[in-house]
C-alpha cells in the first residue's frame, strides 16, 4: 500500500495539471472571435459571405472516406519524415541594417527575419517547441530556434499570414509585445486573437486583400492566397493572406499558405518584380493539394509574381505532413534548375544576401 500511494498522488496531481491546462491554456490558444468594429469590417469584406471568408478558387477540403488511409499512412514510415542527424543551425551574427540592402534570414518553418531598406520585418514568429494548443502534445520542433526572441534586433514590423498554430504562437506573440515596440500587422479578424493575449489595440493593424499599411518608407500590403483559418473547431472565422513588401527600390513576397491559384499572377503584375520571394513548399499532400502547394506549385508562384531569387519555406522544423523529410528541398531544387530561377536553400539562422546568395550545396541531404 505504501507503494501504491506515490502512484496514485502523481497521477492526482498530472489529472489535476490537465485540468487546469483544458481551463485556462486550451481557451486562451485557441484566442478569441471578432467582435463590435472588428466583427464590422470583416463583415464588410468581399472575401466574407455565410459567416465565413470564402477563397475567390474555392478549395476542397480533405474527404472523411480518405482519414482512415492518412491515419495508417501517418503511422507508417515515420522515421523517414525526419533527419537522421541534427540540422545544422546557424547563430547569425549580428548586423546592422543598410539602408539600401535586403537580406533574408530564415529561422525554420516560415518564420523569417526580412532587412530591407534599413527596415526589418519579421514574418510568422513560431518560436515555442510545439506547433499546438498543448505544451505536451502536437508536433514538436526538429531543431532548436536559431535565436532566442530576446537576441532579435528592434523591429519595424511582425507580419502574421494567418492564424494556424504553426504560424500564429500564442507566448511568441505574448513575448514579442513585452521584447519589442513594433505594430502586428494581421489578415482581418486575427487582431482579436492578439487582443486577447494582450497585444494594445494600437499595436495591431488589420487589413483585407489589397489594403496595406505604412511604416516609414517601406509599405506592407495584403494580397491574395488560397487557404483556411481556424484555431479551434470552427473554420474561416479569420482571414488569410499572402503579403508584399516593398520598399522605394527594393520588394520582398512572402506567400503564406497556400495552394496554387491564378491569383499570384495577378499579385506579380500588379506589384512585381520582386527582389526575393519566401514560397511555401512543404506539408503538401494528395489530400490536400488546394491548400498547400507542392514544390513544383511554389517555383511556379514565383515565376509567376516575377520573382529573382527564391528562398523555399514551410518546411525542416515541424514534420506536419507524409512525404519525407527532405522531399520538399530537393523537389524545389530539381524544378528550380529545370526553370532556370536562382534558388537559395539556406541553413536555420543563414542570413541571405539576396545580391549575393549562396550557392545551394545540397546541405539537407546529408542529414536526410
Amino acid at each position: 500500500m505504501a507503494k501504491r500511494l506515490p502512484t496514485r498522488t502523481a497521477v492526482a496531481l498530472a489529472l489535476g495539471a490537465a485540468a487546469v491546462w483544458a481551463a485556462r491554456d486550451l481557451p486562451a490558444q485557441i484566442g478569441a472571435k471578432a467582435r463590435g468594429a472588428r466583427r464590422a469590417r470583416m463583415e464588410a469584406s468581399p472575401q466574407f459571405s455565410g459567416g465565413k471568408f470564402r477563397n475567390t478558387v474555392p478549395a476542397t477540403e480533405v474527404a472523411a472516406a480518405s482519414m482512415p488511409r492518412l491515419f495508417v499512412a501517418a503511422m507508417t514510415d515515420r522515421d523517414a519524415r525526419r533527419p537522421h542527424l541534427p540540422v545544422p543551425v546557424v547563430t547569425p551574427a549580428p548586423a546592422a541594417a543598410t539602408t539600401d540592402g535586403l537580406h533574408v534570414t530564415w529561422y525554420g518553418h516560415s518564420s523569417a527575419l526580412v532587412e530591407i531598406e534599413g527596415r526589418r520585418v519579421l514574418l510568422d514568429p513560431v518560436w515555442s517547441d510545439r506547433c499546438s494548443p498543448s505544451r505536451l502534445t502536437g508536433p514538436r520542433r526538429l531543431h532548436e530556434p536559431p535565436v532566442p526572441l530576446r537576441e532579435l534586433p528592434p523591429l519595424d514590423a511582425i507580419v502574421i499570414s494567418h492564424d494556424h498554430y504553426d504560424h500564429l504562437d500564442m507566448v511568441s506573440i505574448q513575448n514579442l509585445v513585452d521584447l519589442q515596440a513594433a505594430p502586428f500587422l494581421v489578415p482581418l479578424g486575427v487582431g482579436a486573437h492578439l487582443e486577447r493575449w494582450g497585444v494594445p489595440e494600437s499595436r495591431i493593424v488589420e487589413l483585407d486583400w489589397h489594403e496595406s499599411h505604412k511604416i516609414g518608407g517601406l509599405e506592407l500590403i495584403a494580397t491574395p492566397a488560397r487557404h483556411f483559418s481556424g484555431r479551434g473547431l470552427n473554420r474561416d472565422e479569420t482571414l488569410w493572406a499572402s503579403w508584399v513588401i516593398k520598399g522605394s527600390t527594393r520588394k520582398a513576397f512572402y506567400s503564406g499558405d497556400t495552394g496554387y491559384f491564378p491569383g499570384f499572377a495577378e499579385i506579380g503584375a500588379e506589384h512585381g518584380p520582386f527582389d526575393v520571394t519566401l514560397v511555401q513548399v512543404g506539408a503538401y499532400g494528395d489530400a490536400w493539394p488546394d491548400i498547400h502547394m507542392f514544390p513544383e506549385d511554389g517555383v511556379a508562384v514565383h515565376a509567376d509574381v516575377r520573382g529573382g531569387l527564391m528562398i523555399p519555406v514551410h518546411w525542416a522544423t515541424f514534420n506536419l505532413a507524409l512525404h519525407d523529410w527532405s522531399e520538399p528541398a530537393d523537389r524545389t531544387w530539381r524544378e528550380a534548375k529545370a526553370r532556370g530561377v536562382r534558388l537559395a536553400i539556406p541553413r536555420p539562422g543563414e542570413r541571405v544576401d539576396v545580391d549575393n546568395p549562396p550557392p545551394v550545396d545540397g546541405w539537407w541531404q546529408q542529414i536526410a
